[in-house]
């Protein structure tokens, strides 16, 4: 048992043969990685995984059990990981970092499909888990990991593979084709996006029971932000001004959505507030009414019939779009010279 316990202890500290390495978040990264690459949310069904608990002999049989079924990109998972490896990488030197952190980045090079879209989870293709997934800002997540090794940017100069550079390259290009692709047409006008697609046919799908194919704001945020930091073209810039001209038409104004206490319990509250303005997280594909999903998979056009479990156990509506349409879009005509 000592002797055990004493090579976990090596494991955990980065035992060379001749010095030891602290105990860092790196270190624990390191021993969470998939044999595929990437990394997982949870360790099983039920245990999230939690970089803070220390690694004792019991977890690390567990996280050994883990297979590659449970890599992902939800959650940040995968680009939370590759970004702190390079982080502490930068810091450290130590090259296991950047090679744990170059399998990652190989990772996601794999997952991605032809079509340029990235699914949820990969190689696993159970339930909603192989569609293109902007929900969360997955997919997101993942181009931005790779524009950042494609461009060097972010800390991620310390990429010098010049295979992995141009394939990351190829890759964010690819992904912008697909982005653009799916935005939706809403009788020939474009709009903003939903959360997920069907990876063959880029229609708009639904993932679980309570979300309902739909138009997605928080993630739309997002994808108008990756575009806004990529060259102009025609079509970046026909997408990004249509988007931005949707959320401006589909604010909700007079509201606020804040999560309070009752009862020692979190409760959301939609409450009337005149100098508040908010979006609902879904909206309705083809009226732009906002929608609400239930556990039932049934679907909602009025907020408090949502099961109260639902209710609370859920974000409805939310402010993000506020500063993009105020600040960032504002700030991107200026900063490209173009035409408010």
């Amino acid at each position: 048992m000592k002797t055990k316990l004493y090579i976990l202890a090596l494991v955990l500290t980065g035992f060379n043969g001749f010095s030891q390495v602290k105990d860092t978040l790196a270190e624990k990264i390191l021993i969470y990685q998939l044999p595929i690459g990437g990394w997982g949310k949870q360790l099983d069904d039920k245990s999230v995984v939690n970089y803070n608990l220390p690694i004792d002999e019991v977890l690390l049989k567990r996280i050994k059990k883990t297979g590659n079924d449970h890599a992902t990109i939800d959650n940040n998972a995968t680009s939370k990981e590759i970004n702190a490896l390079i982080k502490a990488f930068k810091i450290t030197k130590n090259p296991d970092y950047l090679k744990s952190a170059e399998k990652g980045i190989k990772y996601l090079l794999l997952m991605q499909y032809k079509n340029g879209g990235f699914p949820q989870y990969y190689p696993n293709t159970g339930l909603y888990r192989k569609q293109i997934t902007y929900n969360d800002n997955a997919m997101i997540n993942a181009l931005m990991v790779l524009y950042n090794v494609a461009a060097g940017k972010n800390d991620f100069d310390v990429i010098v593979d010049y295979h992995i550079k141009q394939q990351s390259k190829i890759a964010v290009q690819k992904g912008i084709e697909c982005i653009l692709k799916t935005q939706v047409l809403q009788k020939g006008i474009l709009s903003i996006w939903a959360d997920q697609y069907n990876e063959i046919t880029l229609q708009p799908d639904k993932a679980r029971a309570f979300e309902p194919i739909s138009l997605a704001t928080g993630e739309s945020v997002g994808i108008v932000r990756f575009l806004m930091m990529q060259p102009i073209t025609p079509e970046i810039e026909k997408s990004i001004r249509s988007a931005i001209k949707w959320f401006q038409e589909n604010k909700l104004n007079g509201y606020s959505y804040n999560v309070a206490k009752q009862n020692g319990k979190a409760v959301r509250i939609l409450a009337e507030d005149k100098s508040s303005v908010i979006w609902a997280r879904f909206y309705d594909i083809n009226n732009n009414k906002p929608l609400f999903g239930d556990r039932d998979g049934s679907v909602k056009y009025n907020y408090n019939e949502v099961s109260e479990e639902r209710r609370n156990g859920y974000s409805w509506f939310g402010d993000a779009p506020a500063k993009l349409i105020d600040k960032e879009y504002s700030k991107w005509i200026g900063e490209n010279n173009l035409p408010e």
